[in-house]
């Protein structure tokens, strides 16, 4: 049985309910010296009550960045909205080194004015204003996230993404029930796009994060599709015989590297989306598989054991020639490559036991990130600092996240069920 959702935009409207159980935030570990912020509750002008409380969202995404130690409410000794309101000695009373105060406010749209004040300084640091729909308020907040992360820390926020993934529950018969689900960063809002009793795999996203690709095994054996996220519309990519996996959108979205067995063993092809023409790239008695692409679009990265163990290879559109990336350890695998172009996110096994790492392209150096033993699926955020994976918890798969440093860990359980098979969205214009 398989189970299509509509529009997006429809189904936009359905964002405020449970579609299905959430993903529940749980920060395993931060900073060291995390920096005090505090997030004061935003006003609200509008009729009723405010739909979502902006500023928690906020404090939320901040805190589970685990760079920042929002100030309990609790704590807070006024609740300034504008600057004429600001009390500074206030804030270093309870040591809060920056101050985040706004207001929202629905005509049209839904708005978000906001101020971030340096409370030593005595200084506005950053200020701005977002509008959007005021179905899309939480996502809204998410940018106003964005905002004040990037002026903390340099680094573009990726609060204002989506991440898809495969949830899989059991019923009493003992079955497996799949659903590809989308949801916000922090696992909120879930939307089920797809659903059946059939394996659903790899999920990818288009370069502009409009559409999706996966694989589902819903006429028996594995066929590759592409789903518009604002239509519905769902079209079938392959259905050779053999394998057909592993879709990955090329930076430009005009072509899909996959994996198809068609020809004997699996390797590496080609798709141009618009002409259909497929181009056969590797030719190898080996098993060539889960090809990912740099951002410039003129070489991938694919999974090969071609030289005895599973190791990453990267291919040369312009002169066909491959060469082998990784040396160190006797298994490497499922590379994906962050927008920097330099920092690959991959399983890695050692002594056994499978983990996240990342391996640096320009230096070599293989980093483990993880401590678990079963991880799988790596997927870089767009803004290349956290990857989130697949991992065991007893007997169910959730998701983890890792900073590439090391430094921040949270993870995704969801309350009901496995989570697998995570993939980050790029950054997509408002």
């Amino acid at each position: 049985m398989i189970l299509v959702k509509g529009m997006l935009a429809c189904v936009l409207i359905l964002l405020g309910t449970e579609v299905q159980a959430e993903l529940q935030i749980e920060i395993n570990q931060g900073v060291e010296n995390p920096t005090p912020v505090a997030i004061v509750p935003f006003s609200w002008q509008g009729v009723g009550s405010a739909p979502d409380d902006v500023a928690q969202i906020i404090d939320s995404d901040l805190a589970r960045s685990g760079q920042f130690a929002p100030v309990s409410r609790r704590d807070m000794l006024s609740f300034p909205n504008r600057e004429s309101e600001m009390y500074f000695r206030d804030w270093r009373a309870i040591s809060a080194e920056y101050v985040l105060i706004g207001r929202v406010s629905v005509g049209s749209q839904a708005r978000i004015d906001f101020q971030l004040f340096d409370t030593n300084r005595q200084v506005a640091v950053d200020q701005g204003t977002i509008t959007g729909p005021e179905g899309e308020l939480r996502m809204l907040a998410h940018r106003v996230s964005d905002a004040v992360y990037e002026t903390l820390t340099g680094i573009s926020g990726a609060f204002a993404t989506r991440i898809l993934y495969v949830s899989v529950t059991r019923n009493p018969s003992g079955k497996d029930f799949y659903r590809l689900t989308l949801a916000d960063s922090d696992g909120r809002r879930p939307i089920v796009l797809l659903e059946s009793r059939d394996p659903i795999l790899s999920p990818a996203w288009s370069p502009d994060g409009q559409e999706v690709a996966y694989v589902s095994f819903e006429t028996s054996r594995p066929a590759i599709y592409r789903q518009n996220l604002r239509t519905g519309q769902r079209e079938q990519l392959t259905n050779f015989q053999g394998l057909n996996n592993s879709p990955a959108w090329s930076p430009d979205g005009n072509s899909m590297a996959l994996v198809l067995s068609k020809d004997g063993n699996p390797d590496i092809y080609l798709l141009n989306l618009k002409s259909r023409a497929l181009t056969r790239l590797t030719r190898h008695f080996a098993i060539d598989t889960e090809p990912t692409w740099m951002p410039d679009g003129k070489s991938l990265l694919f999974t090969s054991d071609r030289g005895g163990r599973p190791q990453i290879y990267r291919y040369d559109l312009r002169t066909q020639k491959i060469k082998r990336v990784t040396f160190e350890g006797l298994f490497n695998a499922r590379a994906r490559v962050a927008q920097d172009g330099r920092n690959v996110a991959l399983v890695h096994q050692r002594e056994g036991r499978y983990h996240i790492a990342v391996f640096d392209l320009v230096t070599d150096r293989l980093t483990v990130l993880t401590e678990t033993s079963l991880d799988e699926s790596p997927s870089i955020a767009p803004n290349g600092s956290i990857v989130l994976y697949a991992t065991k918890r007893g007997e169910d798969s959730i998701l983890g996240a890792v900073a590439v440093d090391g430094g921040v860990r949270f993870s995704l359980p969801s309350r009901e069920g496995s989570v697998q098979e995570p993939a980050w969205s790029p950054y997509v214009t408002p």
